[in-house]
């Protein structure tokens, strides 16, 4: 589909390109959002703020004993249905003094006020999902870091976190975000120091830091609020998100044109026959934390 142009010199200038490279750039720039800490497969058709997806879980059928005469009770399939808000909606809107000038230099998303719009949009939607995250998580005890143990206790109270997983069967492939003044005293530990020898070290896209003991470390400058550390695993958390596509159009406070776009999403714990408690409407009791996910708060010596 070709846009019209308020100038027929500019016909050349093709805003549906825009939309691939911004969703290229802005991707890196999550870690909440990011599929190592949320997963997306619920996006579905989302056109607009204010829509729902619909996530429905299937209950695990008991098993029982086969005896004669008894024989066997048949089961009926029963599903627990859950919501996924859309419930948020951030624009992002450049003025082109010379559409046809910057098309040609190639110039893009790629000039430096634009690459700031665009970090502002990875900011809030990587602040609300992290808030969703930390607001559905376990609390674990304080971690009390003094000025000689620092290190280790902080790495000590990973591998509780990893423990609580295990004991709620929370498998492979997990994460721990961290805010990055642990980042700073988690790196003095050899396991982290050296992640080679552990795991996979360097930094990588999405503030990755290591990878070890089954943990893929991330830390983030967009921490909520209480909360030092989160461990958990994408399956718990996911996240909605749509670009609405790009628009075009002439400025009617400037003397130039306009190109927009419209980013709408949303984010949710996702809940699990077992772990969650299920009430009597066939709805998961939200209002508890997630076993799939656990945070800690650091108490840090003066």
């Amino acid at each position: 589909m070709a846009f019209a142009y308020q100038n027929p010199s500019t016909h050349t200038f093709v805003p549906e390109l825009w939309d691939a490279e911004l969703l290229t750039q802005f991707d890196p720039l999550l870690v909440w959002a990011s599929p190592i800490v949320s997963n997306n497969k619920y996006e579905g058709d989302i056109r607009k703020q204010g829509d729902v997806v619909h996530i429905n879980s299937l209950l695990r059928p008991t098993v029982g004993d086969y005896k004669l005469p008894d024989g066997m009770t048949s089961q009926r399939p029963e599903t627990v249905d859950q919501k996924l808000p859309i419930t948020e909606a951030k624009y992002l809107q450049v003025l082109i003094e010379d559409a046809e000038r910057v098309q040609l230099t190639g110039n893009g998303l790629d000039s430096p006020i634009n690459q700031q719009m665009i970090r502002s949009l990875a900011r809030e939607a990587d602040t609300f999902m992290g808030n969703v995250i930390a607001k559905g998580a376990t609390a674990l005890p304080d971690v009390r870091a003094g000025a000689a143990n620092t290190p280790q206790a902080l790495f000590s109270a990973i591998l509780d976190m990893m423990l609580t997983l295990d004991d709620n069967d929370v498998p492979d492939g997990r994460y721990v975000v961290v805010s990055p003044r642990v980042k700073r005293y988690l790196i003095e530990h050899p396991a982290i120091a050296n992640a080679g020898a552990y795991g996979e070290g360097g930094v990588t896209a999405n503030g990755v830091v290591a990878r070890l003991a089954g943990f893929t470390v991330l830390s983030t400058t967009a921490m909520p609020k209480g909360v030092d550390m989160v461990a958990g695993h994408s399956e718990f958390a996911t996240y909605a998100s749509q670009f609405s596509g790009f628009r075009e159009g002439q400025s009617e406070k400037y003397r130039a044109d306009f190109i927009d776009t419209l980013h709408v999403y949303g984010g949710k714990i996702v809940r699990y026959p077992g772990l969650d408690i299920k009430k009597a409407d066939n709805t998961f009791d939200e209002s508890k934390p997630t076993k799939g996910i656990v945070k800690v708060a650091v108490e840090w010596a003066a």
